[in-house]
């Protein structure tokens, strides 16, 4: 069983509905008890760092998560916010984030001399697979997914960076490190190409 974690910061029901037309069956959840016998996890999010930190301590899920995800080395997957709280922490806020990666979240920056973008970054952008990962394996070259974002990780070891987008320069789009995976855009609202990338999540 796959489980959605419902830590009351996402639209979680778009990303379950996305798994539906991929065929895989999920659960939503914010249970420890359905988490701790889940074989996946996905961790949604929108929102400031701050707040889904909290939410995840005062729904009491923090604690199984770590077991379920250091402990027993389940994959999970984070999306948007839930891929920052996979950090150390956040220029947003104060809040340790779970530290699963060795990276930071930070704001868009653009230098002086350079065009400044609206932030926060929107839209759909092509996504480029930096190194081999069954997220992205068979990926097509157009590929190109849906972006709502102010703030992008920042990874302290480029081996943990599975994917680039470019908003002014380039960013991580995607990081991995053993089980644990995350994606800044919304692969539920990425049409044909994010199904397949959940598909393919599901499939670890």
């Amino acid at each position: 069983m796959i489980a959605i974690v419902d830590s009351g910061v996402s639209n979680i029901r778009s990303v379950a509905n996305m798994m539906a037309k991929a065929g895989v069956p999920t659960e939503i959840t914010a249970e420890p008890q359905r988490i701790s016998v889940a074989t996946k996890l996905i961790l949604p999010g929108v929102g400031a760092f701050d707040a889904g930190m909290r939410a995840l301590r005062e729904n009491g899920l923090r604690e199984v998560l770590d077991e379920r995800v250091l402990g027993e080395g389940i994959p999970v997957l984070g999306i948007c916010l839930g891929m920052q709280l996979l950090a150390k922490g956040s220029a947003e806020g104060d809040e340790p984030g779970l530290g699963w990666v060795d990276a930071e979240v930070v704001r868009f920056a653009f230098p002086p001399d350079a065009p400044q973008l609206k932030v926060p970054h929107m839209g759909w952008n092509v996504v480029a697979p930096t190194r081999p990962s069954p997220l992205f394996d068979g990926l097509e070259a157009d590929a190109r997914f849906y972006f709502v974002h102010s703030f992008h990780v920042r990874c302290c070891e480029e081996k943990d960076v599975l994917a680039t987008a470019t908003y002014g320069y380039s960013f991580a789009a995607a990081m991995g490190r053993g089980n644990v995976y995350g994606v800044q855009f919304h692969p539920e609202k990425s049409h044909r190409f994010g199904m397949a990338l959940l598909q393919r999540f599901a499939k670890l």
